[in-house]
């Protein structure tokens, strides 16, 4: 699977990540800002992280203390992105349509992220979710990762279940650098998710949720008597489905996504549900900038 050509890379490489309500004390640091009047006077020093650009490097700190560190200027910014992508069974769907399968979709936005981070000196890491074995990538920062960081993405399969509350809780125990941090999941965790929240922001992270549904899922064309199969556990379920059986699960499809919205909008997380027949490009451009984290 190629994630991207030339022209969406470029495309990409013009928007730059927001965050603005990231804990004051960790943004300084070298990325270059893009506010009108920024200055280039010396401000400080921070430890070199790999694919920083070594032209920053202070030798001469170097020679004496025989550690890398690199000069920050004044105005300039660094922000941590975090992307995790939930890789549990339930993404896998729908498994004969590439166009519209969740998975397939959630690489492209991660990786779409992931660059445009990169691309603008962001300090990036990505996490896939899967069970026990989560999978980690980074945390790097350069536009010269981006390649290792398609390649990471192009690996991932779908399999399994994945706890989000205690996957998310267990992330945010474990931060060294909060920053900005994007959820791409369908949700479909059944102890939950919103103390896996929480968590993340009680430290200090600014959260975006973006909620993968396929078209299928939302408007089902099914119909008649059928054995349904959870492929995360395997349990099955008979049922029969009419047209009022089609509206009532409509009906509790909008009040699960209500309440999303509504406990989102009370903690002032991002959430962004995205059907996958919508182009991903169009998500990034139209819809996530619309949410303010992108620009």
């Amino acid at each position: 699977m190629s994630l991207f050509d030339e022209a969406t890379l470029r495309k990409l490489e013009q928007l730059t990540l927001v965050a603005d309500r990231v804990r004051v004390g960790v943004m300084k640091g070298d990325r270059r800002s893009r506010k009108r009047g920024s200055s280039v006077e010396f401000a400080d020093y921070r430890n070199y992280v790999q694919g920083d650009d070594l032209r920053r490097l202070d030798w001469n700190i170097y020679a004496r203390l025989e550690r890398p560190f690199i000069k920050l200027l004044e105005e300039e910014e660094d922000l941590a992105v975090h992307l995790l992508l939930d890789c549990s069974g339930s993404m896998a769907w729908p498994p004969d349509d590439p166009e519209t399968h969740k998975l397939s979709y959630g690489l492209r936005l991660a990786g779409a992220l992931g660059h445009i981070g990169l691309s603008g000196g962001d300090l990036v890491q990505v996490v896939l979710l899967q069970g026990d074995s989560s999978r980690r990538w980074g945390p790097f920062r350069g536009r010269q990762n981006s390649l290792r960081l398609f390649q990471f993405l192009e690996s991932a399969t779908a399999a399994g279940p994945t706890n989000l509350n205690l996957t998310l809780r267990q992330y945010a125990q474990r931060a060294r650098r909060p920053g900005l941090i994007f959820i791409l999941s369908d949700l479909f965790s059944p102890d939950g998710y919103q103390d896996g929240l929480n968590a993340l922001q009680s430290r200090g992270y600014e959260v975006g949720l973006i909620h993968i549904l396929s078209p299928d899922e939302v408007a089902p064309e099914a119909g008649g008597d059928l054995k349904l199969v959870d492929v995360e556990t395997g349990r099955q379920t008979e049922i029969s489905l009419d047209q009022a059986t089609l509206a009532l699960y409509r009906e509790r499809l909008q009040s699960w996504q209500t309440e999303i919205a509504a406990h989102c909008r009370r903690r002032q997380i991002h959430y962004i549900p995205v059907v996958t027949d919508l182009a991903w490009d169009k998500l990034i451009l139209q819809t996530i900038r619309a949410a303010g984290v992108v620009k």
